[in-house]
């Protein structure tokens, strides 16, 4: 079943909440409440009703229902003070409220106007943004007993990019229908509504295995961008998972450059371009032009939506980022407003693994390096690819005296990401140490 109100639609069906033909990225819990009030709109739900539907009865704290509730007033446009959508209803409940079509076969894709003597065809939906089908990567060298190392490297590239936050990964039991077949990326794009197709080899000569990946624009058959990875073999299951962590931290980089390349020539930006466009100008760097650049593109997205979560963790980057570099005069000012930020985050999405690194980094170089090291775990149980929460581990028991546990992690995070611009250099542990003394 399709719902659609203003420019959403939910599809509970697939699961899956639609602005216009872009894809939100909500948690299962906050869907299952959203799914709850829409389809109990007709009256008002109590939070017994809501913790009975949405958490089978299991008992739920009154802050955990309202950051929930907040979470989901956030993905549909609404707000606590609006209310527009969702109402709170004093010590009865809440209601939706919104104007609510609903129907089997509703589709979101827009209709192509008819011209004289055409037939009436639809045009299908643009695809979502950073949405990407990783194709089973091709064995060179023939050998079938090497076929179980190359489809794993696909399937674990495949769960690893799931795992970043706003990726839209076609699953990997639909792309290993392409195994083997001559492919047009244009059409495998068209069929699987995505704009990116990554397309990989992998072979084995004598000692060495070298994995060639390259990415490819769906709609344009243009490459956007490739690269090689050479490893001795060794322990092909550690192997596969180094090359796997190594490629997602890269492309997670490089389609983030895309996307903002794209936003650069749109006239009118909407808040997902924004925040394209603000992470692009972190990934190029710490520096003062980069940071200011980036608090410019975050501070418009939040002036439209002042719970848009990846612009909250893109501003608490700016200013944590802005004190430990000691860019700026009021470090600890910067460093408040980091903190607020990043709590707030975590609050409306608790599974942001980098909200949770922003408030580990402010809680570490603020002398709490054991809180710090609880919220950058956390982080790696959430993204296991997180090169720079490895690093900050090492880190912070850097600062809590235990040196000769830190350079493991700080290892850790050079092994599985050597290019990443977020994987911090040894010679910023002074910068920190020196931070920390001073706030």
């Amino acid at each position: 079943m399709r719902y659609l109100f203003e420019d959403y639609a939910l599809d509970s069906d697939r699961r899956e909440l639609y602005r216009a033909t872009e894809v939100i990225v909500v948690t299962p819990k906050v869907f299952d409440l959203l799914d709850y009030l829409i389809r109990n709109r007709e009256r008002v739900v109590s939070k017994d009703d809501l913790i009975n539907a949405v958490w089978n009865g299991r008992i739920v704290s009154d802050a955990a229902l309202t950051t929930r509730m907040n979470a989901a007033r956030s993905a549909i446009g609404d707000t606590g003070e609006k209310q527009h959508l969702i109402k709170t209803l004093p010590r009865k409940g809440f209601r939706f409220v919104g104007s609510v079509q609903e129907g089997d076969e509703i589709s979101t894709r827009p209709v192509a106007p008819l011209e004289q003597g055409s037939e009436n065809l639809t045009c299908p939906a643009s695809p979502p943004r950073l949405s990407i089908v990783v194709l089973p990567f091709t064995n060179l060298g023939g050998d079938l007993e090497q076929d179980y190392f190359v489809d794993g490297v696909t399937e674990n590239l495949t769960a690893d990019l799931s795992r970043i936050n706003d990726f839209f990964v076609i699953a990997r039991n639909t792309a290993f229908t392409f195994k083997g077949k001559a492919l047009d990326v244009k059409q495998v794009g068209r069929e699987l509504n995505v704009r990116y197709v990554l397309e990989g080899s992998v072979q084995r000569a004598n000692k060495l295995l070298r994995v060639s990946v390259q990415l490819i624009d769906a709609q344009t058959g243009s490459h956007l961008w490739a690269d090689r990875f050479d490893k001795p073999v060794a322990d092909l299951f550690e192997m596969q998972h180094e090359i796997v962590s190594r490629l997602a931290n890269t492309l997670n980089v490089q389609l983030v450059a895309v996307e903002a390349r794209r936003a650069e020539r749109m006239q009118h930006p909407d808040t997902i371009d924004l925040n394209f466009l603000g992470r692009a100008c972190l990934n190029k760097g710490t520096t003062r032009e980069n940071l200011d650049r980036a608090r410019g593109f975050f501070q418009r997205v939040l002036e439209l939506h002042p719970y848009d979560v990846g612009a909250l963790v893109g501003m608490a980057t700016v200013d944590a980022s802005l004190a430990a570099s000691f860019m700026t005069d009021d470090g600890a000012a910067r460093l408040a407003a980091a903190e607020a930020a990043s709590i707030k985050a975590v609050s409306l999405m608790p599974s942001h693994a980098v909200a949770h690194i922003c408030l580990g980094f402010v809680q570490m170089i603020t002398d709490r390096a054991d809180q710090a090291i609880g919220e950058y775990e956390q982080a790696l149980a959430l993204d296991r690819n997180l090169a720079n929460a490895h690093a900050l581990i090492g880190f912070a028991k850097y600062f809590l005296g235990r040196g000769a546990e830190a350079e493991s992690h700080i290892q850790e995070a050079f092994r599985l990401s050597p290019r990443d611009p977020g994987a911090f250099p040894l010679d910023g542990v002074g910068r920190l140490r020196q931070a920390s003394a001073q706030c």
